[in-house]
């Protein structure tokens, strides 16, 4: 069990949402019943909302094309809470303000933070207090989270455990077809040109998974909220010249406007936008977890390569 569950009665907790909702569905299915299930980022809402199928209806706090960083609650975030059997965390900078959130809201929700479930980035230039949130860049970690996701709606709703172990292992297929997908593209781009300069540290995950190397980003941080000076963005103009690399990345959900000015300072192309931390809007062909990271991928091998490689995943 995730550490971070708390231990409350949360099949009782479930079953009066249950009974007081019904059968819920998908968060996107349009259902007017009240949430039973809450997770914080898009991301992780995507994941709860694969594992959960039809029997539980998930509710995401944080809108799709948003930046988590500057996430600012609303009264409908603490009353979807208040009502929740249980509360998927991503963990980290990411969402830390969710913590806040719950105790404002009260009610008996367990929070389950998947962060405690995967394997955190090691031999980073962070600090060990600062553990790099961006898991889900690594499909792998996406596995491990489903297995945390799965086993604490069990708990929350054992009726549900078979429908739960069903859904969660042919997500997991998908997954580990996404995972080798990725390699298999990503391979096509020469190893000197997997070159990676993103918005800020969101890839860090991705890169070691891929054998991309990070040469750094417009922000030098794990949050979007940080503010580069200018002899950051000198330093960076230089070593994008002298590294070679073809083009820099903006992220979507944060305003591209350095990226550009790196981009004509350092005479490179700008790549198609990531979706680093937040998932794409409804038309994007990045809707989902899967999506966002198949067209991250297709970003990256085309900008990489200038232009001359495309692959996509799925």
């Amino acid at each position: 069990m995730p550490r971070s569950l708390r231990t409350l009665p949360l099949a009782l907790a479930f079953a009066a949402a249950w009974f007081a909702t019904g059968c819920g569905s998908d968060s996107d299915s349009g259902s007017d019943a009240d949430a039973t299930v809450v997770a914080t980022t898009p991301h992780a809402a995507d994941l709860v909302a694969n594992v959960a199928g039809e029997r539980a209806d998930v509710r995401g706090l944080l809108a799709r094309g948003a930046d988590p960083h500057g996430f600012e609650a609303r009264p409908s975030d603490a009353a979807a809470i208040a009502e929740a059997a249980v509360v998927f965390k991503s963990g980290g900078d990411v969402d830390e303000w969710l913590d806040e959130l719950v105790d404002n809201a009260g009610g008996e929700a367990g929070v389950i933070e998947l962060l405690d479930s995967v394997q955190t980035l090691e031999g980073g230039e962070h600090d060990e207090d600062d553990i790099d949130p961006h898991w889900w860049q690594d499909p792998r970690n996406a596995v491990l989270a489903v297995a945390a996701i799965r086993d604490g709606l069990t708990e929350a709703d054992p009726e549900g455990r078979a429908n739960y172990e069903r859904n969660a292992a042919a997500y997991v297929r998908e997954l580990r077809r996404l995972d080798s997908e990725i390699a298999v593209c990503l391979a096509k781009v020469p190893a000197d040109k997997r070159k990676l300069v993103t918005t800020h540290d969101s890839l860090g995950y991705f890169a070691r998974r891929y054998d991309v190397e990070v040469i750094g980003s417009v922000i030098p941080s794990l949050s979007t909220q940080a503010q580069p000076s200018a002899g950051d963005i000198a330093d960076l103009v230089d070593q994008v010249r002298d590294e070679g690399v073809e083009a820099v990345f903006p992220e979507a959900g944060v305003d591209e406007r350095l990226e550009r000015a790196l981009s004509r300072d350092a005479g490179v192309a700008v790549g198609d936008p990531l979706f680093a931390d937040t998932l794409g809007e409804e038309g994007s062909g990045a809707e989902t977890y899967v999506d966002a990271m198949a067209a991250n991928t297709a970003a990256l091998v085309d900008g990489m390569s200038g232009g001359k490689t495309a692959c996509r995943p799925r």
